[in-house]
């Protein structure tokens, strides 16, 4: 699936340190000698030992004179080796030759990436349906993140990835969460906001000017004292949407540690239940499309998992005045 790593390049490469590389560091040698390498991925063979000079592991700063025998065993990154197949197990909720619809686990990431290069839900699609290595990003149309469960399409084919990757653009595929949010919200609204990288905060995404388009609709699912149960609908499908969305009226989801700053007003009994709720309570629910193939319009619903039922019933446990 990414085909430009070459079995070549794990083989050792030796050198003589040239006589004009006198005084210079053993990081910037290998620089000179190996340019189409970064200087970041040089230094991590250096940490990792994976460079001698005259047979002994060295330091990046460490001067070299000249004549020294450096070997290098160079090593691909991650994101140049094949995706692996791995057997992990999925909630397959709807399956046909070119539709699959999983209900995904909070704490499964969807795509390999930086920190998370095993064990994602594409490493369990390719060992699931072995033919997905044959189609870009082994099928996946649309992501929901790690810490964010419920129901998720990929297409088992070109064409029908084609098809849905249409249907997104125009805003066709319906897609509706439950989210548990800080604060009382009296009624529902729509938050059109554009969606862009965080002007200072990297890992974040913010509502700004010059982001990207997204409409986010909600609606009042159950009022509780300190929080609330929204439906939230996508238009669009930005990344971290509904969390930007609703961080951005006042109402944080539950268990956010990314955008949730600080503790939040909260009722005492409750307290301690939403503050040490361990994930963002956001739940994909319903998911509707037109099939790729027979142009049926197909309709899934996920009910909450098990740790949003639990929360839920201690909420309204907690909150129940006895007659």
């Amino acid at each position: 699936m990414r085909g430009h790593y070459s079995a070549a390049a794990s083989c050792p490469q030796s050198f003589i340190v040239p006589g004009d590389c006198a005084g210079m560091r053993f990081d910037q040698v290998l620089a000179k000698l190996l340019p189409e390498y970064s200087r970041s991925r040089l230094q991590e063979w250096i940490a990792a030992g994976q460079a001698s000079l005259d047979g002994a592991a060295a330091q990046a700063k460490q001067k070299v004179w000249g004549g020294e025998a450096i070997v290098v065993q160079p090593q691909a990154h991650p994101a140049e080796l094949p995706h692996q197949a791995e057997d992990i197990a999925l909630d397959v909720v709807y399956e046909d030759a070119a539709l699959l619809v999983i209900d995904k686990q909070a704490g499964l990431v969807v795509h390999p990436g930086s920190g998370n290069w095993q064990g994602t839900l594409l490493n369990a699609l390719l060992h699931h349906a072995p033919q997905l290595e044959g189609v870009p990003r082994a099928g996946i149309v649309h992501r929901l993140d790690k810490d964010t469960s419920g129901l998720l399409v990929v297409a088992k084919t070109l064409t029908a990835q084609t098809a849905l990757v249409r249907q997104l653009q125009a805003r066709s595929v319906r897609r509706e969460y439950l989210a548990l949010v800080w604060g009382e919200v009296r009624h529902g609204g729509k938050v059109d906001a554009p969606i862009g990288r965080h002007p200072t905060q990297r890992v974040k995404m913010a509502a700004v000017e010059n982001g990207k388009p997204a409409v986010t609709h909600y609606q009042v699912e159950e009022k509780f004292p300190s929080c609330t149960l929204l439906r939230c609908r996508l238009e669009t499908g930005r990344t971290h949407q509904i969390r930007v969305h609703l961080t951005s009226i006042g109402h944080p989801l539950v268990g956010d540690s990314v955008y949730l700053k600080g503790a939040q007003k909260c009722m005492p009994q409750l307290r301690d239940l939403l503050h040490g709720f361990p994930r963002q309570a956001l739940h994909a629910t319903r998911l509707a499309l037109e099939h790729p193939e027979s142009g049926e319009t197909m309709e899934w619903h996920a009910p909450l998992p098990q740790d949003l039922r639990e929360l839920l019933h201690q909420i309204r446990d907690s909150t129940h005045e006895p007659a």
